[in-house]
């Protein structure tokens, strides 16, 4: 039977149960809040800052300063994480996230607003390590799979959700959506309560290390790589979606809504699709990935109409929806204990810089080829060629998804 929070085994090691899940899981969808919530309102913090100078660099920066921040510092927060300690680090950075969301509330300054970003970026670095570690510490086998997928499924919905919310709010002035970031508060206490710092493997106390066990650099090369391409593919329809829904004549803002977010559906279907079919491997899984990003593409690229654009961002949204839990779950498993926190870091960083580049690569590559449609297909070539490259590359392997790791 489900236990409603963590229990002990001869009352010892404590056992998760679906607190915490449910606990980590709102923990990591802060970077999505972080991401999404003030884009509704950037034309209204534009507005009111209109004398400052620099506001036409600096707003944009305002709403991708976050992403940034998690690339660059994702690998320093998982150093923290293997040498210190996953739980009181968490704790931290949810506190400070909170205090640094809700500062524009106050602010008069474009540039201590940007500042505070900047900082929010930071923490979200620390809480995404955090929480996704303590997943990989507290479940293996196909549970962890299961539940590093549930990470994109709610991702995808709460993006959705996050950006509605931030219209909503906006509607009352643009600092009101920053009111959102205290939900922070709410969730570190049951954290502080309920979650625990995992202990080091016998194995491990029993060798008396003094030094961090090296990071298996080899081993995450492959899985890292990818992941920074999936990252550009994952963010490009979420950025160029609206671009090409109006570049077709269609600008009604309801439609641009609906098409965006029935991709997000589709995005979480796709991670409900891979926790049932983990134990296929990544030598399966990510071929056909990649092909279902590839087609889905070719149709945005090559759409006229309005069903064309919905089939193309359907499955895109399927294909990255399956793609990124497959590459952490992949990248994890290969992890021991006392090397979770820094590789789970660098998976980190590597997505969110890809993520981050995205709307830089897609304009230089447009402006090359002619066009933002142009521009995807290309991008969805790319996709199709790594699915040629990890079919051929991945042969011969057959690494489960849904086995324990290396250590757990």
């Amino acid at each position: 039977m489900a236990e409603t929070t963590a229990h002990r085994v001869g009352g010892g090691t404590p056992v998760a149960g679906p607190l915490q899940l449910v606990l980590l899981l709102a923990g990591s969808s802060m970077s999505v809040l972080g991401s999404v919530l003030i884009a509704p309102v950037l034309p209204q913090i534009g507005a009111h800052f209109a004398g400052s100078p620099g506001v036409e660099l600096l707003v944009p920066i305002a709403l991708t300063a976050p992403a940034l921040m998690i690339g660059l510092t994702a690998p320093f927060a998982g150093i923290i994480v293997d040498a210190v300690d996953r739980k009181r680090l968490l704790l931290v950075a949810m506190v400070v996230y909170a205090i640094l969301g809700t500062a524009p509330l106050y602010l008069d300054s474009l540039g201590a607003i940007v500042a505070t970003r900047v900082g929010v970026g930071i923490c979200e670095a620390a809480i995404m390590t955090c929480c996704t570690t303590l997943i990989g510490d507290y479940w293996s086998g196909p549970q962890r799979s299961r539940y590093l997928g549930l990470q994109t499924l709610l991702a995808a919905v709460a993006a959705t959700v996050f950006f509605a919310v931030g219209g909503l709010l906006g509607a009352s002035g643009w600092r009101t959506p920053f009111w959102l970031y205290a939900v922070a508060l709410v969730i570190v206490v049951p954290m502080a309560f309920s979650l625990w710092q995992p202990e080091r493997p016998v194995a491990e106390k029993v060798a008396g290390r003094r030094k961090m066990e090296p990071v298996p650099w080899k081993a995450l090369a492959g899985p890292c790589a990818v992941t920074f391409l999936g990252g550009v593919w994952f963010y490009t329809l979420i950025v160029e979606l609206s671009y090409v829904l109006t570049g077709l004549g269609i600008g009604d803002p309801g439609t641009i809504g609906a098409v965006s977010a029935a991709m997000s559906l589709a995005t979480a279907a796709g991670a409900v699709v891979f926790s049932r079919t983990a134990a296929r491997g990544p030598r399966i899984l990510l071929p056909v990935q990649f092909v279902l990003i590839a087609v889905g593409l070719a149709f945005v690229a090559t759409a006229s109409t309005l069903p064309m654009v919905v089939i193309g961002s359907l499955l895109t949204g399927f294909g990255t929806g399956m793609l990124l839990p497959t590459l952490l779950t992949w990248a994890m498993n290969r992890l021991t204990f006392a090397q979770r926190g820094r590789g789970t870091g660098i998976w980190t960083g590597t997505l969110f810089i890809g993520q981050f580049l995205c709307p830089l690569l897609i304009a230089a590559i447009g402006a090359a080829v002619g066009g933002l449609q142009v521009a995807i297909g290309m991008l969805g070539v790319a996709a199709l060629v790594m699915a040629v490259v990890t079919f051929v590359g991945l042969r011969g392997s057959h690494e489960p998804l849904d086995a324990a790791a290396v250590q757990a």
